[in-house]
């Protein structure tokens, strides 16, 4: 279909599907379907796919920036609609379509609350199909046209902490300061982004990616335990790599990210900057990003982030390798990865290129 209406059983899947190819990022199931069902019962968002507009028509881009496990961020819906009141302020142009930046827990519906406010439709093409650390990574490579101005827009915070803010400049400046600013507002900001035409993003964007998590939160959602595992690694054409106890789990919030590592039965190692971003045991590599790597609770098999790793845990690890996702042309760019081996301190290009 062209055109599907938003209900609150799309929201439970395109939520838990969207967990999942979050890769470990991508915010909380919790505030997933808080605001998702809160955008059914308000409005009647819509998904449409890109044949819907015209190569011409502008669409802007909603994300969440800063770091999940900040303990004083603060986000409601009414900030995702500031951020994008402001942006719209800004360009002063029609939008005629909002994306999400990427898929995740609270990304996948991010726009859907925004499209039930005002009427604009959310397009099925994100920025990326699976989730990501640095802004960058969200910005179909608009980080390699020199002449873009990028236009950013954010809200968030609470009482002292509360900030909105609009910027313009190079794409890698206004990200930058919207990143401080997330740290400014307790950690976390909701923003609008980046007006591009659907031409555009149609090069570069992840089309039909929202569909992807909602037929994953499908499979997952229709079995229980182990048998929703198989049908997520079914779906997807991966495996469960691990399963065992986490024994060692670190985790450090800093400069508006999670970065850490989790250990499984002192033998499996994943590192993660917001999203898992290694998997390996003694030296040999089961997963390299951009593939998909995501932890479940072994029993339950409920999708677990990065940010809500606790050791002691029983969990079970997937790998999806990237050929299997839809990606943006981001995670073809190996100057956009670079960055992931300096805070990891562990080799991706070799692996992923």
């Amino acid at each position: 279909m062209a055109k599907i209406k938003l209900d609150e059983e799309l929201v439970k899947y395109a939520v838990y599907g969207g967990a999942i190819l979050g890769g470990g990022g991508g915010g909380w199931i919790e505030d997933g379907l808080q605001i998702g069902r809160l955008a059914t019962e308000i409005g009647e968002p819509e998904l449409y796919t890109v044949d819907e507009l015209k190569d011409k028509d502008l669409v802007v881009t909603v994300s969440l920036v800063g770091a999940p496990a900040a303990k004083d961020k603060f986000v409601k819906p009414i900030h995702y609609a500031r951020a994008l009141e402001i942006l719209t302020e800004k360009i002063a142009k029609p939008i005629q379509g909002i994306i999400t930046n990427e898929n995740g827990a609270g990304t996948t519906v991010n726009g859907w609350f925004q499209s039930a406010v005002t009427g604009i439709p959310v397009i099925d093409i994100p920025c990326n199909g699976r989730a990501h650390p640095t802004g960058s990574m969200g910005s179909m490579n608009l980080s390699e046209q020199s002449d873009y101005v990028s236009h950013q827009a954010a809200a968030g915070g609470k009482g002292t902490n509360y900030l909105e803010m609009s910027i313009s400049g190079s794409l890698d400046k206004a990200s930058t300061m919207i990143r401080q600013a997330s740290i400014e507002a307790g950690g976390l900001l909701a923003v609008a982004r980046n007006p591009v035409t659907i031409g555009y993003a149609k090069q570069h964007g992840a089309a039909g990616a929202i569909q992807q998590a909602i037929e994953v939160g499908k499979a997952l959602l229709s079995y229980q335990g182990e048998a929703a595992l198989d049908a997520v690694v079914t779906k997807l054409g991966g495996k469960v790599v691990a399963e065992g106890t986490v024994t060692d789990h670190t985790l450090e919030t800093t400069g508006g990210f999670d970065v850490g590592t989790v250990t499984i039965n002192d033998t499996y190692e994943m590192t993660f900057w917001n999203e898992y971003m290694t998997l390996e045991r003694n030296g040999e590599r089961y997963g390299t990003f951009p593939d998909l790597i995501m932890t479940f609770d072994a029993k339950t098999a409920k999708p677990i982030v990065s940010a809500a790793i606790e050791k002691g845990q029983q969990i079970a690890v997937i790998a999806i390798p990237k050929e299997n996702l839809i990606l943006s042309s981001t995670m073809r760019n190996e100057k956009l990865m670079k960055p992931v081996e300096d805070i990891i301190k562990k080799s991706i290009l070799q692996y992923s290129y």
